[in-house]
């Protein structure tokens, strides 16, 4: 293998990408530990003002429940107290377990997330479409909500005792659209309901067993199902609505054919499991990759695959702030400009609400749960997590640069320092000099030197992706910033060069500004 000074050319092409990485190592928890009061403070206030019965919260850090919370009883006759293992309905927070059923079954080859739902599901085949061009519903419609059925919280709750052969007639009976399929974002349990038929259909067994044998049993989550009856009585969190002043009891939802949208149960540590289980797939990397479902297919669910309406709102601290994003499969994913991706899903039923939240490059995320109807996380969970960045240690991982990337840095900045005609050869890509011509970038960089000086190469260096950096290059007199990006050819060479001047050594930020706070 040809070698480079001590670089071999494999590692120069770029041929294996570094995995994104917290920039220092240290005590994460530990760093993080003093917001934890805050952090119950805001969960048991809000517990109290908004007379929940009971709740359960847990904030996971690099793949490990390292905070719980509990609150107040399970049920209001017994005064059982709430714990880490009592088990809550989590309601919406199911669509996500189904979607991993889904994709699982993508992986193995059996179906496609681009085949038409009434491949499997020939209740559908009946449907009439709103205009004559619309496509046919497919899987992917049903996973992102882009079905163009309406919006049905109110009334998808009230489904879930349905038979299999009572949703078949439902669905004979038409479905009206509100919007072609593929056109726009509209939740649709429904929708969620016509997934679990299909992993039923693709697998050759009922969608509970699928679930539990490929995915709960696999991942430890012993205290998750969709059979309320087989939780033990001295676990099981009764639900609850306000009302004249004094709680009142919700008669529990029974499992049935949309139970794929809405009838999971769980406890902290198993949604905790869960959840760590997801931000695993973060960074991408080498490495062995088992378990019920691969890494890329996990990332695959925590993108946007189908827009919503873009928001401003005033964070807990009062700054205006910018959320963009929509669904992707089973889960609801955003960007925001103090955060940037952010994965959650909330789930409520008459008696519960729950959320969880989590940021994929930061390897934080948070889960909650409470025994009252529609009990509302948002704005605490919000609170939460500022309280978690007001300690400093709510930072993201940094991406790593390629050997190609470090390579051609050192490369760029001794041209910097000294114009050597060979070496500006070597690192151009061929659009580099036709984009400036040459002769104009070497009086460039000689007016530059001719203002700082001696210009050293020891200032920081930031690495926007594997093969895009910037860096400051400390001068006698300021100091200078280089931005590259390498090309898409093998080896990478420079396609952008572009230096400046700095009053003062500043560590780079490179890349566009997302949205302004």
């Amino acid at each position: 293998m040809r070698t480079v000074g001590r670089i071999t050319l494999a590692a120069l092409v770029g041929a294996t990408v570094p995995a994104n990485a917290f920039a220092q190592a240290q005590d994460r928890v530990g760093a993080l530990a003093p917001a934890f009061g805050d952090v119950d403070r805001i969960f048991t206030d809000y517990a109290r003002d908004g007379h929940v019965p009971g709740m359960a919260w847990g904030v996971i850090v690099d793949g490990r429940l390292v905070h719980t919370g509990t609150f107040g009883v399970q049920d209001t006759v017994t005064r059982a107290p709430v714990t880490p293992d009592s088990v809550f309905r989590i309601a919406s927070m199911t669509k996500s377990f189904t979607a991993v059923a889904i994709l699982s079954l993508r992986d193995a080859g059996k179906l496609s997330l681009d085949d038409a739902a009434e491949t499997y599901v020939p209740e559908l085949q009946g449907l009439t479409y709103p205009t004559s061009d619309s496509p046919r519903l497919t899987i992917r419609h049903l996973l992102s909500h882009a079905t163009g059925f309406p919006e049905d919280n109110p009334w998808g709750d009230q489904q879930l005792a349905l038979s299999d052969d009572q949703m078949s007639a439902l669905m004979r009976q038409g479905i009206p659209f509100s919007n072609p399929p593929g056109l726009a974002y509209e939740y649709s349990n429904y929708g969620f309901a016509i997934l679990g038929r299909i992993v039923s259909k693709v697998s050759g067994m009922p969608y509970r067993d699928y679930v539990r044998r490929r995915l709960l049993d696999p991942l430890g989550l012993p205290a998750t199902t969709l059979d309320a009856p087989a939780v033990p009585a001295s676990r099981l969190v009764h639900g609850y609505r306000w009302e004249d002043e004094r709680w009142k009891e919700e008669a529990p939802l029974p499992d049935g054919a949309f139970g794929s949208m809405g009838g999971m149960l769980t406890s902290l540590q198993d949604l905790s499991r869960y959840v760590a289980w997801m931000m695993d797939a973060w960074p991408a990397r080498d490495g062995l990759d088992t378990g019920p479902l691969r890494r890329a297919s996990r990332r695959e669910m925590q993108q946007v695959w189908r827009t919503s309406q873009a928001l401003a709102r005033k964070t807990p601290a009062g700054a205006l702030q910018l959320l963009a994003g929509g669904y992707g499969y089973g889960l609801r994913v955003s960007q925001t400009c103090s955060i940037g991706h952010v994965v959650a899903h909330s789930g409520g039923l008459p008696g519960f609400g729950s959320q969880m939240r989590w940021l994929p490059e930061y390897g934080v995320g948070l889960v909650a749960m409470g025994s009252l109807t529609y009990t509302s996380w948002g704005a605490r969970f919000d609170a939460a997590l500022d309280a978690l960045a007001k300690t400093g240690a709510l930072v993201p991982r940094q991406p790593a640069p390629s050997p190609a990337l470090i390579a051609m840095r050192a490369d760029v900045t001794r041209l910097i320092q000294q114009w050597d005609e060979a070496l500006a050869d070597r690192i151009a890509a061929n659009n580099l000099y036709l984009d400036s011509a040459r002769d104009r970038r070497r009086r460039e960089l000689e007016a530059l030197r001719e203002k700082h000086g001696s210009c050293r190469a020891d200032g920081p260096f930031v690495a926007e992706n594997a093969l895009r950096g910037a860096w400051v290059m400390p001068c006698e007199r300021g100091a200078l910033r280089v931005d590259i990006t390498l090309a898409p050819i093998v080896p990478p060479k420079v396609q952008h060069l572009a230096v400046r001047s700095l009053d003062t050594v500043t560590v780079p930020t490179p890349g566009p500004v997302s949205c302004i706070e």
